[in-house]
C-alpha cells in the first residue's frame, strides 16, 4: 500500500509557546498555500485520513475528493498541562527532565513520545490490515516523524533530527509485513 502523508500548512500562533494538541488558527496564507498543495496529491485515493484538529482536517477537506476519515491516534504529542504556555512560563525543572528523555518522560497530563509512537504504530498496522492500495493521509510533524522511525526502526531519542516542513508531503510503500515498508519519495 502506498501512504501519503502530508503535513499540515503553516499556521499563525506564537512560536515561542507550546503546542501539540491545542488547536491553533492557520495562517492567512492557507488559500495560496492549499494550490501549492493541490500538485502534490494524485486523484485516486481509497482512503483519506487526518488528525480530528482543524488545522489537519480543513486541508484534508480541501484536497480531498471523498470522505474525511479522523483518528485520534493521528494526534500530536500531547503537551498536556503546558499546551498554550509560552515556554518560559514552563517549569524549567520539569521542562529539563522532559528535555533530557521526552521518549519516557511527559508533561503533567501530557503523554511520553514512547505513548505517542505506540498509537501511531498501532495505526499503521491496522491500517497494513485493509486492502488499500493507496491512502492519503494530513497530520502533523511529530506524526510523521513517529512514522519515520516506524519504517526506517531507528530509536525514538533520534526523532527529531528528521526537519518536516509545514506542508510537505511523503510517501511510504506500506508492505504485507515491515520488512517490505520502506521511503518512497519526499515531496515539498
Amino acid at each position: 500500500m502506498e501512504i501519503h502523508l502530508i503535513r499540515h500548512t503553516p499556521i499563525d500562533f506564537d512560536k515561542n509557546r507550546c503546542y501539540g494538541q491545542l488547536d491553533v488558527p492557520l495562517s492567512a496564507s492557507f488559500d495560496q498555500d492549499l494550490i501549492k498543495m493541490e500538485g502534490l496529491v494524485e486523484d485516486k485515493y481509497d482512503a483519506v485520513f487526518s488528525s480530528p484538529k482543524d488545522r489537519c482536517t480543513r486541508l484534508a477537506e480541501e484536497l480531498n475528493r471523498k470522505e474525511v476519515l479522523t483518528d485520534n491516534r493521528l494526534l500530536e504529542l500531547n503537551f498536556g498541562d503546558w499546551e498554550g504556555k509560552l515556554w518560559d512560563e514552563i517549569n524549567q525543572n520539569e521542562l529539563g527532565k522532559w528535555m533530557k528523555d521526552f521518549v519516557h518522560v511527559s508533561p503533567n497530563n501530557g503523554e511520553t513520545l514512547n505513548q505517542m509512537y505506540l498509537r501511531i504504530s498501532d495505526f499503521i498496522e491496522e491500517l497494513r490490515k485493509t486492502n488499500h492500495k493507496k491512502v492519503l493521509i494530513v497530520t502533523h510533524g511529530g506524526v510523521i516523524r513517529c512514522f519515520w522511525a516506524y519504517f526506517l526502526e531507528f530509536p525514538l531519542k533520534n526523532l527529531y533530527r528528521i526537519p518536516v516542513k509545514f506542508h510537505e508531503n511523503f510517501k511510504f510503500n506500506l508492505g504485507q509485513s515491515r520488512e517490505f515498508d520502506s521511503l518512497l519519495s519526499v515531496s515539498k
